[in-house]
């Protein structure tokens, strides 16, 4: 049964440890803005970004393997603190194997958010697979989870929340903090 929105598989986030994000198409919108001189511009959601830092509070590591390589997204990896940046990956697959060593933390502990065919071999290994609601047709059909929201626009942010509600760390991430609910936010558990 595939998941879609506010219905998550939260059995099988149960004891995911990582997430590991695409950048084109996930953190982004999938643009690339150019100046003449060919300096990349990319447009990052915020409500993704507190997401991201949601899960760190959770004590969920966030992880980044992008087929591209780009200066904003090792700046933005940093803003966010993510400690693992893996660029210029046509292969995720191996990625993969390269972000196991460095973090130390097993595929079948990790969740990928992915849009697009390249962000398949990993998802392959991982018990938890994600995709924005603008992702590849080919990638729709085999995630476990499809939010509501494209890639830039929210995606993130609602699998973060997702996934914390699996890991029970609502009520000390978010519920305390900020005095909001899960059925506030739209879940319906």
């Amino acid at each position: 049964m595939k998941y879609r929105g506010y219905h998550f598989p939260f059995e099988a986030a149960r004891n995911i440890r990582m997430l590991v994000l695409d950048v084109d198409g996930v953190m982004t919108d999938g643009s690339i803005i150019m100046n003449g001189e060919g300096d990349e511009l990319k447009a990052f959601n915020v409500r993704d970004g507190h997401g991201i830092k949601l899960l760190q509070r959770a004590g969920i590591e966030v992880a980044i393997i992008t087929g591209r390589t780009s200066n904003v997204v090792e700046a933005r990896a940093r803003d966010l603190g993510i400690q693992y940046t893996i660029q210029g990956s046509l292969n995720k697959a191996e990625a993969l194997i390269e972000l196991e060593a460095q973090s130390g933390i097993p595929a079948n502990q990790c969740a990928m958010m992915g849009d697009d065919v390249l962000d398949l071999p990993p998802m392959y290994c991982m018990p938890l697979s994600l995709a924005p609601a603008d992702a590849h047709q080919a990638v729709l059909g085999y995630v476990d989870w499809v939010s509501d929201c494209c890639g830039g626009r929210g995606a993130i942010r609602q699998a973060a929340e997702g996934l914390i509600i699996a890991q029970k760390a609502w009520e000390s991430v978010i519920g305390t903090r900020y005095n909001v609910s899960p059925a506030q936010c739209g879940w319906d558990i």
